[in-house]
């Protein structure tokens, strides 16, 4: 089976036994995707279908190519059952990830497993050529990987600003290049395949969701650590978007009376105390007052240039003065997450992004504020831990995005006739 038999036309299932068959394969081929190898089973129970039904089904998937036996599954006493799991490189899908002064580009297989990635450094904000910069590398990136184009089922971009889903826009960023024509048609014309964009933090949110931390839990918080401050929620079960898609913007919900202007034109946003750009605002000041630390050994290039890595790598190697600003950046983000504990009763929140790498150094000072600002009840319930997926976490929830709207509109286009 190829990419055009599996996601077919309604028209092309001229029977309801064909349409009723070709949407238990679909569902069996999604749930082995974002929950990796099942045994028949499970896969029984998952879909409420008999054990001859499904072992018919994964019998014809394995025929077509899609799905393979591999090793064996637990059994309480006699013969192991047979996991089943996708074969390897059936499909492959593109995730995008623009960052405030970074590009990375990456092609996962159907195993999640990166084949190949590319990493850049531009500035967000000039917006000029950066669509055609974007598409330029991608198409590189494809090329020097050796994966079949028609693979490559759809591209997941991730990237910050307020961005609708829904629309296809980024009203943030990406203004001026998309006046006319949304940001999302824009590229899938470019790209001539489906494209989906979405928030970063919320990005981070999917990825958690399906293959992180977050897998079967009702009520989590995501929170994104990098050059803003980003949230991304779950409520039962579901991330939650907001009536525009917005849902999120925890960063820049003002609470420091008189505080600093921050880039979206208000004063004293969490993100002016609580950020990447504050803790390199702050060493930088620091720095140039003569505050002692090995961050003193920089070039003023390198000083202007200031990137938070540094200064969490500085902190972990033990510099005095970059766990003391760390600290500080701690208790003012915990301070805004007494609030949303408040508000949510979350069980778990995860802590994603490049201060995750600070580890005890952000964690410590964050749950000291919690314990301060926040009523005991609440608190306790309420779990705070690092996330497990590392660096590409925001790229996985950009891929599983792909997947989730093109899985969705198949068993939706099917259900529907």
């Amino acid at each position: 089976m190829n990419i055009d038999e599996l996601f077919i036309k309604n028209e092309e299932l001229t029977s309801n036994v064909e349409r009723k068959k070709h949407l238990q394969k679909i569902k069996i081929l999604k749930n082995l995707y974002f929950e990796g190898p099942k045994t028949n089973t499970e896969i029984c129970e998952r879909f409420n279908i008999s054990s001859p039904t499904s072992i018919r089904l994964l019998n014809q998937l394995i025929d077509e190519g899609w799905v393979k036996k591999s090793g064996r599954g637990k059994s309480a006493g006699g013969r192991k059952p047979d996991l089943y799991k996708l074969e390897g490189n059936s499909f492959y899908v593109m995730g995008i990830q623009l960052e405030r002064s970074r590009l990375k580009i990456a092609i996962f297989d159907n195993h999640n497993k990166k084949v190949a990635d590319f990493k850049d450094f531009f500035e967000l904000g000039s917006e000029v050529g950066l669509v055609d910069h974007i598409y330029g590398e991608a198409n590189k990136l494809i090329e020097t990987s050796g994966i079949d184009i028609e693979k490559l089922l759809g591209i997941g971009i991730s990237m910050p600003g307020l961005v609708s889903s829904k629309e296809g826009r980024n009203f943030t960023y990406f203004i001026q290049e998309e006046e006319s024509e949304s940001l999302e048609n824009i590229l899938k014309r470019k790209f001539n395949k489906p494209i989906f964009i979405l928030n970063d933090a919320k990005s981070a949110c999917v990825a958690e969701s399906n293959f992180g931390m977050a897998t079967n839990l009702e009520n989590v918080l995501v929170i994104s650590m990098d050059w803003g401050i980003g949230l991304g929620v779950i409520i039962d079960g579901k991330v939650y978007q907001g009536s525009s898609g917005f849902a999120g913007e925890f960063g820049h919900i003002p609470l420091i009376d008189d505080g600093q202007l921050c880039h979206c034109g208000k004063r004293g946003c969490l993100e002016t105390v609580a950020s990447g750009l504050a803790l390199t605002r702050m060493a930088q000041e620091g720095i140039r007052a003569g505050e002692s630390t090995s961050l003193n050994l920089l070039s003023e290039e390198d000083l202007r240039n200031l990137q938070p890595e540094k200064i969490i790598e500085a902190a972990n190697m033990g510099d005095q003065f970059s766990i003391n600003i760390l600290s500080k950046i701690g208790i003012n983000l915990g301070k805004g997450l007494a609030i949303l504990i408040q508000l949510f009763n979350p069980e778990l929140i995860i802590l994603e992004g490049k201060f995750a790498k600070a580890s005890q150094f952000i964690t410590v000072p964050i749950q000291q504020s919690i314990n301060t600002y926040c009523m005991a009840q609440l608190r306790e319930k309420t779990k705070i831990s690092l996330s497990s997926l590392g660096e590409d976490s925001v790229l996985l929830g950009s891929v599983a995005t792909v997947m989730e709207n093109i899985f969705g509109k198949q068993i939706s286009l099917i259900n529907n006739n």
